[in-house]
């Protein structure tokens, strides 16, 4: 095999439908899109979960529940993974994203009690449960 004797496969190059280009080309005049109709029209095509005039799937089924617009996505940490910072440190939101303890779309943090700490930290916009709370201060540490 020689570089002239290259070729594509059979079948993998097909030519572009040029449409609207009269008559002759058997694709002018409605540039194969038939009569009339919601896909003739430009933009025309069936919203997601249309089915013909049929009642769609999601107005069949039954609703459960109560959806809360306004809830709060906060990630849960514990007071044993803010050991990895150093003494003295002034923890938020971003520093944690960094190191990779925060992750996805969330509103908030917040830091339970679970472990025991040593050094002074001061959490700033971090959302503290009680005993959380005791500990840090306990340790010397603040919120702010």
């Amino acid at each position: 095999m020689q570089l002239h004797d290259l070729a594509p496969a059979i079948g993998s190059r097909k030519k572009r439908k040029k449409v609207g280009r009269g008559p002759g080309s058997g694709m002018g005049k409605t540039s194969t899109r038939g009569h009339k109709g919601l896909k003739a029209r430009s933009g025309g095509n069936v919203r997601p979960g249309f089915e013909g005039g049929q009642m769609p799937l999601y107005r069949r089924l039954p609703k459960r529940g109560f959806f809360n617009i306004f809830k709060k996505n906060n990630a849960v940490l514990n007071i044993r993974d803010l050991e990895r910072f150093d003494d003295g440190t002034t923890i938020e939101i971003d520093m944690l994203r960094e190191a990779g303890m925060v992750k996805g779309r969330v509103d908030g943090v917040k830091l339970l009690g679970e472990g025991e700490t040593t050094k002074k930290f001061s959490l700033k916009n971090i959302l503290v449960s009680k005993t959380a709370k005791e500990k840090i201060e306990s340790a010397g540490g603040s919120i702010l």
